[in-house]
């Protein structure tokens, strides 16, 4: 990945849990912010897990507004990966989840980078990033920790 913006958390839950939440794309507009639509549209078949492999979304999170399908790569309930097969704003997005199990607990890191056609400076755009990882670990936490 390219210039990426990482942050990490820790959830209250085995690693399994915390993946659990993340492959559950439908209940995303119930705790990711910004998210209104989230649609698998091809999962991976039972030999590997049946979990997604291309989810679109309608994203609303100033300063990014895009309707966007990622194609997922899965390694178990360690590492979840995606990249941007089409967006209309977004350019590229290339992004991870990698949960490190602490016994009890699962330390959670997100990476993220992303590019949209409209120019914005670097600044504008790692805080673009950051606003979006720190809404997304926070929000997975919250979900996964109510269960």
């Amino acid at each position: 990945m390219a210039e990426q913006t990482t942050s990490s958390i820790v959830v209250d839950a085995a690693p399994a849990d915390v993946m659990s939440v993340i492959a559950d794309f439908e209940a995303y507009p119930e705790w990711a912010k910004g998210v209104t639509v989230a649609d698998v549209v091809s999962s991976f078949g039972p030999e590997q897990g049946g979990r997604a492999e291309q989810v679109f979304f309608k994203l609303d999170v100033s300063p990014i507004k895009d309707e966007y399908t990622l194609a997922y790569e899965w390694d178990g309930d360690r590492e979840v990966t995606w990249t941007l097969v089409e967006g209309k704003m977004l350019r590229s997005l290339d992004g991870a989840y990698v949960l490190r199990d602490l016994g009890g607990s699962t330390e959670v890191t997100y990476r993220l980078a992303l590019d949209v056609s409209i120019p914005l400076i670097g600044m504008l755009k790692r805080k673009g990033e950051k606003i979006l990882i720190d809404t997304a670990l926070k929000g997975l936490k919250k979900r996964v920790e109510s269960r």
